[in-house]
């Protein structure tokens, strides 16, 4: 008897391995060579325990690059996803940490941003490198609906990609805290770069959502601008805690004690494409 129960835990316990979430370092080459070494476009891609077809592809805020060499890089580049991986996991949705390409690296990853500026990520060489590591996932993971998040500075590359990739491409795009001033100079221009004053909805054939907290204080990244061009497609956060840096993480800037109920905002519109216009009160 205390056999059979010893067999049955071990099965027990080789199925859970089985079904346990898998992180995959992934690495496509861009074509390109900097100080005679391939440029390489890497992320981190973790999968639920459940097979799945859909994937979110996160571009991070600033400085807006990992750094990734190893899987032990996740961790710091979660950001206010830290919290709530596992929600979007038990969605059957994968999570894919983008990094910038090798030729595009800072020799920092702390802010202010160094590199991967908007020169690079209004390009069509942005656009392709993402291809590259798009395609890797569909041949090699199967994940053919392929959603694109950009968090922050990470709304540079999710504005741009909107319209440098084919609707049939991407199943849809989403924009974090998106950066926008009204007329930004200096450092700041080269980050953003020119700034029509309205989102690009004409030019983005997937469907568009924009998330944003009403009292977002980073004084890059003004609520009222985002209200102004995104209309229906809004979903306004409401409290949370405001700490330390208005523009990092644990602030409204970033959702802090908001982050489920945005996820699961998030999580929702990807699945059904319904907008919950207000959330968190």
């Amino acid at each position: 008897m205390k056999k059979r129960a010893l067999a049955s835990l071990l099965l027990l316990l080789a199925c859970q391995t089985l079904q346990a979430q898998t992180e995959v370092l992934i690495e496509v080459d861009t074509g390109r060579t900097i100080g005679g070494s391939g440029v390489v476009q890497r992320a981190i891609l973790t999968l639920p325990r459940t097979p799945t077809d859909t994937s979110l592809l996160f571009f991070r805020g600033s400085p807006g690059y990992m750094l990734v060499k190893t899987l032990q890089d996740k961790r710091r580049n979660l950001g206010w996803l830290e919290t709530t991986e596992s929600l979007l996991l038990d969605a059957g949705i994968a999570l894919v940490l983008m990094d910038c390409p090798t030729d595009q690296w800072g020799d920092d990853p702390r802010p202010p941003a160094r590199s991967c500026l908007n020169d690079y990520r209004k390009s069509q060489q942005h656009a392709d490198d993402v291809r590259k590591l798009m395609a890797r996932l569909r041949e090699q993971h199967g994940l053919t609906k392929l959603f694109i998040m950009g968090h922050s500075m990470g709304t540079v590359s999710s504005r741009w990609l909107a319209i440098n990739l084919r609707k049939e491409e991407i199943a849809g795009t989403i924009h974090s805290a998106a950066l926008n001033v009204s007329k930004p100079t200096g450092r700041l221009h080269d980050v953003i770069g020119e700034l029509s004053g309205e989102f690009p909805r004409s030019a983005a054939g997937a469907p568009m959502l924009h998330v944003h907290h009403e009292m977002d204080a980073c004084q890059f990244t003004p609520y009222e601008f985002v209200r102004n061009y995104a209309r229906d497609n809004l979903v306004t956060v409401r409290g949370g805690i405001a700490r330390c840096d208005p523009c990092r993480v644990t602030h409204l800037h970033s959702y802090y004690g908001r982050e489920e109920v945005v996820t699961r905002s998030i999580i929702s519109w990807i699945k059904t494409g319904k907008v919950d216009t207000v959330i968190g009160e």
